[in-house]
């Protein structure tokens, strides 16, 4: 009896994987490169940088009457050239702490760091609506009701309804994410914007 793993060809897909939906099949790709690198320092730069600024520009001009929107789109866009630009300018040297090895250049810009680089951006812009809907919460405890919120129990209020949509989705991602029939049409946009 032998004991051998055998790994399947990144080529071969399952039924489940594969789309109903044509517009899907046509626009996201099954195949990955599990050789690309994902944790880089660039994907960590421009995407805590791009989460930072788009919650604070987007949460500025929210109070507006007409409100300005940074979409995530824009940050996809403006990202890739900044990316591959410190593809080219950062130095390939290889630095060790402990036993970790790693580098800030592990080679050309990739679609895995990009793709992460805008999951950082979409969530600090609030998903569309332009600010995280709990700053809603705090702004109206101190116009309307004219009361005192300390700036922690803002924070934790803000950043658990956030982490609280992230479970929910991570909880229910077998019913809305991992099925081949369930498909999200706005999302088709920035896949086709990557590729």
């Amino acid at each position: 009896m032998s004991t051998t793993l055998e790994i399947e060809p990144a080529t071969k897909h399952d039924e489940n994987d594969v789309s109903p939906v044509e517009e899907v099949r046509l626009t996201v790709s099954n195949d990955d490169d599990p050789t690309l690198p994902v944790w880089t320092f660039r994907m960590w730069t421009l995407g805590l940088a791009s989460c930072a600024l788009l919650s604070f520009v987007n949460t500025l001009f929210s109070y507006r009457t007409e409100p300005l929107i940074i979409s995530v789109i824009s940050v996809q866009v403006a990202t890739l050239p900044i990316g591959r630009f410190m593809a080219r300018a950062l130095p390939k040297r290889k630095f060790q702490i402990g036993s970790k090895e790693f580098s800030l250049n592990p080679g050309p810009f990739n679609m895995k760091e990009h793709v992460l680089i805008s999951i950082f951006a979409n969530a600090g812009s609030g998903f569309g609506s332009g600010t995280a809907y709990a700053i809603s919460i705090v702004d109206i405890i101190k116009a309307f009701y004219h009361r005192k919120i300390s700036f922690l129990a803002s924070w934790i209020l803000v950043i658990t309804t956030q982490v609280l949509g992230y479970g929910w989705a991570g909880i229910l991602r077998r019913y809305v994410v991992d099925p081949a029939e369930m498909w999200w049409p706005s999302s088709l946009l920035q896949v086709s914007l990557f590729r």
